[in-house]
């Protein structure tokens, strides 16, 4: 029986794996990777002669044995598009699988962009908590955010270039102006970390075209968070109740971002849903 290592790699400068990383890599019976096309150019450039197999989010259902057959025969190394297998792509998955048949599991850690945007951020990294990609559509993400808008701890999350400036106009509206670090493109030739507030990062990237892979940091919630007043309640009971979000939901969202009471914010979106 085979071992299944969990390996670390570059998030970006290829001059960012451990010597540990590289044996394993040599050593196993076959390399499981999220993007081959970035497998093969790292081992070519480390000179890596083990098989490389694809295990990504379009085939995961149909590899998922393939793998677990070849942990029979031999080690098998679980590396992700960059930093730790795992982490926001479908390694958990394998991983899972892997711990329910038996199989030995054993990380070699490596590069991470939500740690490494963590510790340059400046902000609180005491105590974090990890959103992955926001999501897609606006009512999730508008939603995911309402559910941490009292979250004290620093906030890490990724987002894709072309959905940037709508996320950011989200993410003002449902946690306000906040303190927040953007890193771009993290140890990469042109890594740039961004440092300001919300607003201000709107301003920066209408002028500024996006590009690039983010990585944003933001600050918890404050102790006293400003109450909205009535007008901006209805405002956003409208908004809500008109893409068809349940009134019961509505209501929860918005309390937890207002500082109102629930039954008061449902109260009012009653009269809202009279005019």
């Amino acid at each position: 029986m085979g071992t299944l290592y969990l390996v670390g790699t570059p998030i970006g400068n290829l001059e960012d794996i451990t010597l540990r990383a590289l044996r394993i890599l040599k050593e196993a019976a076959l390399i499981a990777a999220e993007d081959t096309r970035r497998a093969h150019i790292l081992a070519r450039r480390y000179e890596i002669g083990t098989p490389i197999t694809s295990y990504f989010e379009g085939n995961k259902l149909t590899k998922l044995e393939t793998v677990l057959r070849a942990l029979d025969a031999g080690d098998v190394a679980l590396i992700s598009e960059a930093g730790m297998p795992g982490l926001s792509d479908p390694g958990y998955e394998l991983i899972r699988a892997a711990v329910k048949y038996g199989y030995p599991v054993v990380p070699i850690p490596g590069p991470s962009a939500p740690v490494t945007a963590l510790v340059v951020s400046g902000l609180p990294c005491d105590s974090f908590v990890y959103l992955g990609f926001l999501p897609r559509r606006r009512n999730e993400r508008r939603g995911l955010l309402a559910e941490v808008v009292q979250e004290r701890r620093t906030l890490v999350f990724f987002e894709a270039p072309h959905r940037l400036r709508k996320s950011l106009a989200d993410i003002e509206d449902v946690l306000g102006d906040r303190l927040l670090v953007i890193c771009r493109e993290l140890t990469k030739l042109h890594e740039e970390v961004w440092r300001g507030t919300v607003a201000k990062a709107r301003v920066h990237f209408d002028k500024v075209e996006p590009r690039g892979e983010f990585t944003l940091v933001i600050g918890g919630a404050s102790e006293e968070r400003e109450r909205w007043d009535d007008g901006r309640v209805q405002a956003a009971l409208g908004e809500l109740l008109a893409q068809g979000v349940p009134r019961t939901a509505a209501a929860r969202r918005i309390a937890a971002a207002s500082g109102w009471n629930r039954a008061a914010v449902y109260e009012l979106s009653l009269e809202v849903g009279r005019n």
